[in-house]
């Protein structure tokens, strides 16, 4: 007999239930991949949306001047002319006011996330998450190619991509709450900081695909750009429909059919002998199948030995009410630490690549292409984040190093990101990780250790609440931010670093009453949050 080949050895090593688990890992990274993948086209597109009309006036005037002067002269300028008024960007984002015209089309957006993350959490858990989420998808997806649509119909009002803009902020808030339901679930407090981590880094992923796949067609049909995120989101809704798996319970229907067959026939065996029957009614419930002792003679009779029964409680745990979740220790600190952390994290998201457009004169796709860099430090962040909070046991120490670290850096990069490729490089990778890894770190794992708090005493339906009203209010900061650096633009790109500075200071300062409370306690088990008076 030849010997089992090692692969096969490992991949039998695990039992069914971390095959699921691992299943359940995947597709949730997936399906929010698809989310951010869906929403970064639109910073791609922005520097299409506006070009460089003057540098393109002057290269059709370059080329026209090589005509005899009194042949075409004037037939040129005004070609010219018309080439870079009219069809050099994209109306109606062809005036001189087009940075606050693109930062309210991202403001739309964004405030609509802000106002709905707060009633998704409540919606999300008094219905399924599976089919919630499933809609939210798909719509989505309609959304985001009904934006792509636009270039090809040639469509130019400001309301019709405001509206999308609203719209699609609306339903893309069934994704956040849904998922990290679902992997709170799944997965205990033990390494929560590290699994986290690890997942989170969807968000980047997302990003990063985005970038790269509305960069393919930003310089030729931008409508596209759109149009093919927003297919894969919906395909995307539709795998979650087929194989999501919202909690571990949900598997012991169709975990041994056998022993549901054979407890169904031992009842119906023992009803029928002793001519009796006692229905189960809401209260009681059969731990263990009947088993009897059976005396045949002249009147069959089965008698039961034993039977346990369990009388459950006389209500199921009723979901958290707003200011319930509120009141549980933690939640108002993280979530306003979490606004302005958002704020610098959703800036970068929305302009990093129309800044290095402008600071390194860079065209759109090359820009996109660029700014991926700081997503794929934001990937190291997040998950350099969730090792050091386990391996501590104090999430808000280690989100406020990071913070502290951050602003400094933030004026180092507008120093040096015009000095050359190399700098903005090494500055993108380090600014991602610092910006991203306290984003990362509120989100996920402080999200779902606060929504499985012991003064819930057990009620897992909490979750979705809490990570709604953590993650709706940095949705607030996530969309004043682009707001913000769309105005503040005007002035110069260093006033908005100035903001980014300002805010990620706010940010630590939001954190300080909670991290003396670590400094001052012993050192806490990893995944548990410090015991802190209720609000």
């Amino acid at each position: 007999m030849a010997p089992v080949p090692p692969g096969i050895r490992f991949l039998t090593s695990f039992n069914r239930d971390q095959w699921y688990r691992a299943f359940t890992f995947i597709l949730t990274f997936l399906l929010y991949t698809s989310f951010h993948l869906s929403r970064k086209p639109i910073s791609i597109v922005k520097s299409e949306l506006h070009k460089n009309c003057s540098v393109l006036s002057e290269l059709f005037d370059g080329s026209s001047s090589g005509q005899p002067q009194g042949q075409g002269q004037g037939q040129g300028q005004s070609q010219s002319q018309g080439q870079g008024q009219s069809d050099c960007s994209w109306k109606p984002f062809d005036k001189s006011n087009y940075k606050q015209l693109l930062g309210a089309m991202d403001y739309s957006f964004l405030c609509a996330y802000a106002v709905g993350m707060y009633l998704s959490g409540i919606i999300g858990e008094r219905l399924p998450i599976r089919l919630y989420l499933t809609v939210g998808m798909v719509t989505s997806g309609l959304f985001t190619c009904l934006f792509g649509l636009g270039y090809i119909y040639n469509i130019h009002s400001l309301s019709f991509y405001i509206f999308i803009q609203v719209a699609n902020g609306l339903v893309q808030t069934s994704g956040w709450p849904s998922v990290v339901t679902c992997i709170g679930n799944w997965f205990g407090k033990g390494r929560r900081g590290l699994i986290m981590g690890v997942w989170n880094s969807h968000t980047s992923v997302g990003n990063i695909l985005g970038s790269l796949i509305a960069g393919c067609w930003v310089s030729t049909n931008w409508g596209l750009s759109f149009i093919v995120p927003g297919t894969i989101i919906i395909l995307m809704g539709l795998i979650c429909f087929l194989f999501l798996i919202e909690h571990p319970n949900d598997l012991k229907s169709i975990s041994s059919p056998s022993t549901g067959q054979t407890t169904t026939k031992l009842q119906k065996s023992w009803a029928g002998r002793n001519g009796q029957h006692k229905p189960q009614g809401w209260d009681t419930e059969l731990l263990l199948p009947p088993v009897g002792v059976c005396v045949e003679g002249e009147a069959s009779v089965c008698v039961p030995v034993q039977q346990l029964v369990v009388v459950k409680s006389d209500t199921e745990p009723s979901a958290i009410s707003f200011m319930g979740a509120l009141r549980i220790p933690g939640v108002v600190e993280f979530s306003l630490c979490l606004l302005f952390a958002k704020l610098v994290s959703y800036t970068f998201l929305f302009w990093l690549p129309m800044y290095i457009t402008k600071a390194a004169h860079l065209d759109a796709k090359r820009a996109g292409d660029l700014s991926t860099l700081f997503d794929v430090g934001g990937i190291v962040g997040g998950i350099l984040a969730g090792v050091v909070s386990d391996k501590l046991g104090k999430r808000a120490s280690t989100c406020a190093v990071m913070l502290l670290l951050a602003a400094p850096t933030l004026y180092v990069f507008s120093m040096i990101s015009e000095l050359g490729l190399g700098p903005t490089i090494v500055m993108l990778l380090v600014c991602g990780g610092l910006v991203n890894g306290p984003y990362a770190l509120i989100t996920t794992a402080v999200s779902a250790d606060l929504g499985t708090h012991k003064s819930l005493k057990g009620n897992a339906r909490a979750l979705s609440t809490v990570t709604a009203i953590i993650d709706g209010t940095g949705s607030v900061g996530a969309a004043v931010g682009p707001l913000l650096a769309g105005l503040l633009s005007a002035h110069g790109w260093q006033q908005v670093f100035y903001m980014l500075m300002t805010a990620d200071f706010l940010a630590l300062l939001l954190l300080l009453r909670l991290v003396l409370k670590e400094l001052k306690s012993r050192k806490t088990r990893p995944g548990v949050t410090v015991e802190l008076k209720e609000h």
